[in-house]
């Protein structure tokens, strides 16, 4: 019965034939006769593990350990300031709603006139007229 022989390549090695290949000065089967390398997945065991193919379409990002401190702190006041937004959304539809009704059961009409349009879009008065025609 015939031995397999076992080569063991020392590393240096391993990454100077995976740098060869992903240059592009060799193929892993022009590798493969170069070096006499046997078996088929042996290189691609290198290229696996040394390889930098695996990075492409990966985002690496570096930051300073206080840049993830700062960045986890603005997130948080984004979320404060959302919510804010949010409530105070709420409360101007509140009392618009409020105003309607008010309008609606007294007769008067509520104008508000201002240079910032209100949450539908138009500008609002400040004068209290009674309508005569309710």
């Amino acid at each position: 019965m015939e031995r397999t022989r076992c080569i063991r390549y020392s590393e240096a090695f391993r990454r100077k034939v995976e740098e060869e290949i992903e240059s592009g000065k060799y193929s892993i089967s022009g590798a493969m006769k170069v070096y006499d390398i046997g078996g088929s997945t042996t290189i691609q065991k290198w290229i696996r593990k040394f390889g930098k193919h695996h990075l492409l379409g990966t985002i690496v990002r570096i930051e300073m350990k206080d840049e993830r401190d700062k960045i986890k702190a603005l997130e948080k006041e984004k979320q404060a300031l959302e919510s804010a937004l949010a409530q105070a959304q709420l409360k101007i539809i509140a009392l618009e709603s409020t105003i309607a009704v008010m309008e609606e059961k007294s007769g008067a009409v509520v104008k508000k006139k201002t240079d910032v349009p209100s949450s539908s879009g138009s500008p609002k008065t400040h004068d209290i007229e009674k309508d005569d025609t309710r």
